[in-house]
């Protein structure tokens, strides 16, 4: 899951060296922490939103194969 949210982020943004992701494994459940750089982050977010929940949309059906539960948090 790290590895497609970092692909689908750096083709996104103008600086795709900046584009770090962060992978917290619980028991039920794995946070993915996103960092971009300022000039990027509107790219990353997207209007009203909806890149972001587009992005969270794609990871969590990803997931559901390995019946785990996926959060994607942008970070600064």
């Amino acid at each position: 899951m790290k590895e497609l949210l970092e692909f689908i982020a750096k083709n996104l943004v103008d600086s795709p060296d900046e584009v770090s992701v962060n992978e917290v494994v619980s028991e039920r459940s794995t946070i993915l922490e996103l960092k971009v750089s300022d000039d990027d982050m509107g790219k990353v977010i997207g209007k009203q939103g909806r890149i972001a929940k587009a992005i969270r949309t794609v990871l969590k059906a990803a997931a559901m194969r390995g019946d785990k539960r996926i959060v994607v948090e942008i970070m600064k």
